[in-house]
């Protein structure tokens, strides 16, 4: 062994190589054995917990390798059904290892020239079986003739895999696996065997892990690795994992193209509009943050999107939408995670998981959802639950361009197609024989093909069907349709081993328009290609109907925060103080009459302070509306109160100067659209009236505009009954953005007054820019505590925003 790591070396100096190749090769060489070690060290976790799950728990193992029945309720324990495994794994893996060498080896070896000299030399799955962590059962929430279970599986086995390759040793020496497998039974029938078929799929991909063996280890290289898990995944996505589903009849005669291939539930559109105060990840010298450079990742199934990157800002607007077809809701969550670009890796800045269910049930939410598994953050999204109906008045073209239906075709399978494009040319003139043998060889196979499909920008393909005139794909594809009425299908069949076209189908979808249902089932002539070369296709179009909410229903408040299976909050994390979603009350007011309601009801202000009344005749007093809200919320629920922190968020009224910005808010579902800075305080004790008729103080400004010097001047005058954010005082500043420049060069900041809840500053600023372009922007004011170095005090104490399209910045104003 020392020979062999010093040949490296003696013939780099040999063949007078850089240094810099040995080090390439140690840190690969590293690198590859930290890989297998992490791999031997997690299989060697998870088969502790697999033999003695009481110990393992008593040991303190990370809360995700615990079994589902721990943290939730509903999840029951079958315990009986994994000795009824174990018991039955011997005969399971000798079924096994015959399937693999009579039915698995073969199709291998049919798959490539390069592959005939493949042979299984060893198989054994070993003594430890999968077990079943827990069984979900739905009976509740489904039709009557079905029956849903969504299994807990874990597999940490010892199965030991080899297979020979032209001299070469492949093999596997363990796998672990974990995921939710759903299983459904339907119908249920009155007759043996009682069910119909089984239905088999995960709901989101697996966790999967192989420890490999023989020249496979070399997957364990840094860089490959991660190109071969993900291989792996894709290849297990696009056959198990939700919209894919297997399906075996139970029955004699049972038709299972329903079962295989149902019409979704729905559609979700997702607008993701903007975030705050979210962590800042990028630094300088490994000390000083810098800002970051926000995205986000929205997962629903197999389905992911990623929005636009928003550079160097920790407030990022997105105004962004997204859609996904929901084929199941019960059990499956819309995941949310954000992440900071970075030249090498995205660092993590938060995550979000919404059950499906709630968007449903709710209709239409909009609200700021606090940020998991990070300190600080809120993620604003307005969410909508589309159903599908089959409603041709619901077709009509939308203005802002989003989708008005969803087409879904059913691709059965094709008959006598050419074996290739030479073989017919539009019917027109015959058989064109190529009188290359070499090439005529080729071409006398029968077609590998695989289909195109198309529908605007949006193309999908099918999987191939090998040497196969009369393919048969059976599967299902679905595509968002913008104009029904002038949109078509285009269907394209190729061969993958010559990529030219088979033969090729246009159907427009105003065709489905004249069928009452909006359903084609045929078969449909293809051209370029034999005369007699049909494709058999179905098509259904379902119009997307946004569904009002129920003004009788109380809303269930903030999603996020509900118990669901997959909401494990981390210690640390921001969600920890969220022990109870928002009182429902506040949300029983429609969403488009709640800002209207919220003005109307609010008493006028008696004291003489400058406003700006052009928009609003009547002004709220915060302080008599915290009062109101209290005196509601204590005479309801007196008992239960929402922890200071989700209720000052959800009943605080903005001071003055930022009723303008709660006028924007397109939700006023708790207030809580309004920037979290307004309102969140570092302890949940304090007093927020103050003594004052203001929760957390004013600032006053005086703002206008210098024609002669061409600029926009800010005074800043001076703050009062500021709130403190702990117990030694506050040393307040403030800090001016001219938005939506929020770049450090141009940031505007007071001096530190030290010790005082009233600072006088009477400072003055400018930003040298033309009055139109003042006119497009809006002011950014924060009041900041100036904190000592690693501190965690609270930093801002307020914020207002300004925006200067509504003044008339030649007069100028002066306000509290």
């Amino acid at each position: 062994r020392a020979l062999l790591w010093l040949g490296p070396v003696y013939l780099a100096g040999y063949l007078g190589l850089s240094g810099s190749w040995l080090l390439l090769g140690l840190a690969l060489a590293l690198g590859w054995a930290r890989n297998r070690r992490g791999k031997r060290e997690r299989l060697a976790a998870a088969s502790v917990l697999l033999e003695d799950e009481r110990e393992a728990v008593r040991r303190g193992l990370a809360a995700r390798h615990l079994p589902a029945w721990v943290h939730f309720p509903d999840v029951e324990r079958v315990e009986w059904l994994n000795k009824v495994l174990e018991q039955a794994w011997p005969y399971f893996g000798t079924i096994m290892e015959k399937t693999f060498k009579e039915v698995l080896e073969p199709k291998i070896r049919a798959k490539s020239i390069h592959l005939k000299t493949c042979s299984f030399t060893k198989i054994q799955f070993g003594e430890k079986c999968p077990r079943i962590n827990g069984i979900k059962v739905y009976t509740k929430e489904i039709d009557r003739r079905q029956v849903i279970l969504d299994l807990q599986i874990c597999y940490v086995g010892d199965c030991e895999i080899h297979m020979d390759i032209s001299k070469f040793n492949l093999g596997v020496k363990g796998v672990q696996l974990y995921g939710t497998l759903r299983v459904i039974l339907e119908p249920l029938l009155t007759d043996a065997p009682f069910i119909g078929a089984v239905t088999l799929f995960f709901m989101q991909k697996p966790h999967l892990e192989f420890n490999w063996a023989g020249m496979s280890n070399l997957l364990d290289v840094p860089g490959i690795n991660v190109m071969s898990d993900s291989l792996i995944q894709d290849y297990i996505a696009a056959r198990l994992v939700l919209p894919n589903r297997i399906t075996v009849p139970l029955k004699k005669n049972m038709s299972i193209a329903q079962l295989r291939f149902p019409i979704p539930h729905g559609v979700i559109r997702v607008h993701l509009l903007e975030a705050e105060n979210l962590v800042q990840k990028d630094h300088f010298l490994g000390a000083i943050r810098g800002k970051s450079d926000p995205y986000a990742l929205l997962r629903l199934g197999t389905v992911q999107y990623r929005s636009k990157t928003v550079s160097r800002d920790l407030n990022p607007i997105w105004n962004e939408t997204f859609e996904f077809v929901v084929h199941e809701v019960l059990g499956q969550d819309l995941e949310v995670d954000l992440y900071d670009a970075d030249p090498d890796k995205d660092d993590f800045m938060g995550s979000l998981l919404i059950n499906l269910v709630d968007i449903k049930n709710d209709k239409t939410i909009d609200e700021w959802f606090p940020l998991s598994k990070t300190t600080s953050g809120h993620l604003h999204l307005k969410l909508e639950w589309l159903s599908l109906v089959n409603d041709q008045e619901k077709l009509h073209e939308d203005k802002k361009g989003l989708s008005t239906a969803i087409l879904i075709v059913y691709l059965d399978s094709a008959f006598n197609l050419p074996k290739n494009h030479f073989e017919y040319s539009n019917g027109e003139c015959g058989a064109k024989k190529i009188r290359n043998n070499k090439y005529l060889k080729k071409t006398e196979r029968e077609p590998s093909s695989f289909v195109l499909l198309t529908v605007g920008s949006k193309t999908l393909k099918s999987k191939t069907c090998n040497f196969n005139k009369d393919p048969k794909w059976g599967q299902a594809f679905t595509f968002f349709v913008h104009s029904a009425h002038s949109q078509s299908l285009h269907v394209e069949i190729k061969d993958k081993d010559q990529d030219s076209s088979l033969g090729t189908s246009v159907v427009c979808l105003s065709h489905l328009l004249k069928d009452p249902n909006m359903t084609l089932d045929q078969r449909f002539q293809l051209d370029h290609s034999s005369s007699d070369s049909f494709i058999k296709i179905k098509l259904v179009l379902r119009a997307l109907n946004v569904e009002e909410p129920d003004p009788q229903r109380v809303k269930a408040g903030v999603s996020a925060l509900k118990k669901c299976p997959m909401h494990v909050m981390e210690k640390g994390g921001n969600q920890q103080e969220f022990v109870s979603p928002l009182k429902p009350e506040v949300s029983k007011v429609p969403p488009e009459s709640k800002d209207t309601a919220v003005h109307e009801s609010l008493p006028k202000q008696d004291s003489g302070e400058v406003l700006d009344t052009s928009n609003s005749s009547a002004v709220p007093a915060a302080s008599e509306t915290v009062a109101n809200l209290d005196e509601t919320e204590s005479e309801q629920d007196p008992e239960h109160r929402v922890p200071s922190a989700v209720h000052t968020r959800a009943a605080v009224v903005p001071t003055l100067p930022v009723i303008e910005e709660l006028r924007l808010a397109p939700s006023i579902t708790s207030l809580g659209s309004l920037p979290s800075s307004c309102f969140e305080l570092s302890s949940s004790n304090l007093d927020l009236h103050n003594g004052t008729e203001m929760p957390l103080g004013e600032i006053q400004l005086t703002v206008r505009y210098a024609s002669i010097r061409q600029s926009l001047v800010v005074l800043v005058n001076g703050c009062r009954n500021l709130v403190p954010s702990s117990n030694r005082g506050v040393d307040p500043y403030v800090r001016i953005y001219l938005l939506p420049d929020r770049r450090w060069t141009s940031r505007k900041k007071t001096s530190v007054k030290k010790k005082t809840l009233n600072p006088q500053y009477d400072e003055k600023f400018e930003f040298f820019e033309s009055l139109e372009e003042v006119k497009k922007r809006a002011l950014d004011v924060a009041v900041k505590n100036s904190r000592p170095f690693i501190s965690q005090e609270k930093k801002e104490l307020g914020k207002v925003r300004i925006d200067l399209s509504q003044e008339d910045l030649i007069k100028g104003f002066t306000q509290w």
